[in-house]
């Protein structure tokens, strides 16, 4: 019965649940930080206000807000650029990943690598973006794809290592 008791478990739930945290809070970080960055440190711009109440409601630590807002614009910041990836999923799902990236090459190689594992390459630029649409929330998809039980397991769990990465702020797929 080791590894069975109650400290063993939560021990395990917390880790998962601050892994998870952790990765939350460093993306909402570098995304103040390029907010911060285009609008000169104003907190009371409109886009930058709204990505530092996200992370008050993700509980982000107030120091951590203010760093990254620090960290957008102190003069040796490193300059975020924001990419887009576009792939075919299984089933032929439409894939788009937005990321944001201080070295858009490695960035690329580690998605062209993510997604080789999972037997997909990327498309060429614009080949998936025509599935979606452009709106206030993000990108919706116009038309819906039905996908097997088969390629839905396969699609979630590449969502997830897509989601993983480090650089990965947004994916979005037109899988039903």
């Amino acid at each position: 019965m080791a590894g069975h008791n109650k400290w063993a478990q939560i021990k395990r739930q917390k880790g998962a649940a601050d892994a998870a945290k952790s990765n939350l809070w460093g993306k909402l970080g570098k995304r103040i930080a390029v907010e911060s960055k285009k609008a000169n440190g104003d907190v009371n711009a409109a886009n930058l206000r709204s990505i530092i109440e996200t992370a008050k409601k993700a509980n982000m630590p107030k120091d951590t807000i203010e760093r990254a807002i620090s960290k957008g614009t102190s003069a040796d910041a490193a300059s975020l650029e924001a990419v887009t990836y576009e792939t075919y999923g299984p089933g032929g799902c439409a894939i788009m990943i937005f990321a944001l990236t201080d070295n858009r090459n490695r960035t690329a190689q580690e998605i062209k690598h993510l997604l080789s594992k999972n037997g997909l390459e990327l498309a060429a630029q614009g080949s998936a973006a025509w599935a979606f649409t452009k709106t206030a929330e993000g990108y919706e998809p116009q038309t819906t794809i039905s996908l097997s039980e088969s390629d839905d397991e396969a699609l979630m769990k590449i969502l997830e290592q897509i989601d993983e990465h480090d650089d990965v702020e947004d994916v979005v797929t037109n899988a039903a």
